[in-house]
């Protein structure tokens, strides 16, 4: 009996002690929700960690601490602890944790979204940005943008013609695909019916939803090697499979290098040049990662943010009704819509803009580590501590945004609020050193699509479907895609 009590009362003793210890150690960490024993705010995340998070926040703060098994998580939920994090502090947050789901491809080395923030990141992002993303390069491609939209419209007629409802989402996915892949390799990976776009689809939407999820492995890392949920063994699939199809076209490309001189000129003889660089680190094997993170966040978030702007739009007819006659009155009727025309369709900018605050590419932005213990506001984030910025809480802010829930395109008409990464409150795409790389070539593809299916058809739901009980569900990964798939009908103009 006395052993026992003894007992308890050293594990009492040992119990304040490492309470006060904690408490002393964290006396100024952000605060958040008491967890659960080992598993911490885990049951707290939900399906939609983006709202969970945004809900939490009203009550702890916009800057807070939640532990995630063994792992400490800070979120920023507001523009000004966003701004310190990506802005003032961006050396600090120069690195990203790497979910498991992630690491499971070949070769994370060669990727640019996960690498840390070093001389071999800077030496990617050098030559994705001169070589792919400048005004100069995107100008000279531009007559591929123009096919693959003409391409888009052509088969939207076939369902116009046959009054069939158009996957508006699937669609514009496959013709971003298409405009990546003839960006890169020179060649279309999807077949001009669009028959093929579903493998490529069900691929990338495996990587990015396994790499959002919730992962045991990510938050006990000692877990980690028996990939406790299978999300390692699911995606691989996804990985493996994109990699084969890359290893063919290379394969192809340097024994068409090996007896000609010529070049395509698109992005794969940018870096099957790179490879013969003494130290440029590119090989084979690691131009794959790099291209594959290309394919995957371009046409998985311009199909996403095309499908949720018509969504939003046949919810509210007058404003469908407004983007239509803005289209048509400056291109002719018979025209075509060019990207030269862009500038002139400032109500349709306003709309991809007005989409992006509500549904951004990336609802939480991808997770960055600090470096070292750093103070945001009055709190200290410890070193090795992950912080999290929740662009969809930010974007929906009533003290950032009046009516912030309403879909309202009119609040950007004139505005000199843009996605670049200036303005804190607006974080569709980033900010910082890691902002989005892809951003120019994503506005074009988005506001030209947007505005040439306007052109070309007048829109309605299908039978039974409603502007007020449209189906507006999100499903959570990486990016943020329409949970169910947009259809609408395409009413044919006469011109056409």
């Amino acid at each position: 009996m006395e052993f026992h009590f003894l007992l308890l009362s050293i594990t009492l003793f040992l119990f304040i002690i490492r309470t006060f210890l904690n408490c002393s150690r964290h006396k100024n960490h952000p605060p958040g929700p008491t967890g659960l024993p080992i598993l911490g705010n885990l049951h707290q995340l939900g399906p939609r960690p983006h709202e969970s998070l945004s809900n939490l926040s009203k009550i702890y703060g916009h800057l807070m601490s939640l532990r995630l098994g063994s792992i400490t998580v800070v979120i920023a939920s507001s523009p000004s602890t966003a701004q310190e994090i990506l802005h003032k502090h961006d050396q600090t947050f120069a690195n990203r944790p790497v979910p498991d789901s992630v690491a499971a491809q070949p070769h994370i080395e060669g990727t640019l979204a996960w690498v840390p923030g070093d001389h071999r990141w800077r030496n990617r992002r050098r030559i994705c940005i001169t070589q792919m993303f400048n005004d100069q390069k995107l100008d000279s491609l531009q007559h591929f943008r123009h096919r693959k939209v003409y391409q888009l419209i052509q088969h939207i007629k076939k369902h116009s013609l046959a009054g069939t409802p158009v996957d508006i989402g699937a669609l514009a996915f496959a013709s971003t695909l298409n405009l990546i892949s003839n960006t890169i390799f020179s060649i279309d990976l999807v077949d001009t019916n669009f028959e093929t776009a579903g493998e490529f689809k069900d691929l990338v939407w495996r990587i990015m939803e396994d790499a959002g999820k919730p992962n045991i492995s990510d938050y006990f890392p000692a877990l980690k090697r028996f990939d406790l949920q299978g999300v390692r063994r699911h995606v691989q699939v996804s990985y493996f499979r994109l990699h084969e199809i890359f290893d063919e076209i290379i394969e192809k490309r340097l024994k068409s290098r090996e007896f000609s001189n010529e070049r395509n000129g698109d992005f794969l003889d940018v870096l099957l040049d790179q490879m013969k660089e003494e130290g440029s680190g590119f090989s084979v094997e690691t131009i794959k990662p790099l291209i594959l993170d290309l394919f995957i966040a371009g046409s998985d978030t311009s199909g996403s943010t095309t499908e949720w702007a018509m969504a939003e739009l046949l919810r509210k007819p007058e404003t469908l009704k407004k983007a239509r006659k803005e289209v048509l009155e400056v291109i002719r009727a018979n025209g075509e819509v060019k990207e030269s025309d862009i500038d002139r369709l400032p109500y349709i900018q306003a709309i991809v803009k007005e989409t992006l605050r509500l549904h951004p590419a990336a609802p939480l932005m991808l997770p960055y580590v600090a470096g070292h213990d750093v103070e945001i506001g009055s709190y200290t984030i410890k070193k090795g501590n992950q912080v999290m910025i929740n662009a969809w809480c930010i974007g929906r802010n009533p003290k950032y945004w009046q009516d912030s829930m309403s879909f309202l395109p009119e609040r950007f008409v004139g505005s000199k609020i843009d996605y670049k990464g200036h303005d804190f409150e607006y974080l569709p795409f980033g900010a910082g050193r890691r902002i989005c790389p892809g951003l120019p070539l994503a506005n074009r593809m988005v506001n030209l699509m947007l505005a040439a299916i306007l052109h070309s058809y007048d829109w309605e739901l299908p039978e039974g479907v409603t502007p007020k009980n449209l189906d507006m569900t999100e499903q959570f990964g990486i990016t943020l895609k329409k949970a169910i798939p947009l259809c609408a009908i395409p009413i044919l103009d006469q011109k056409y």
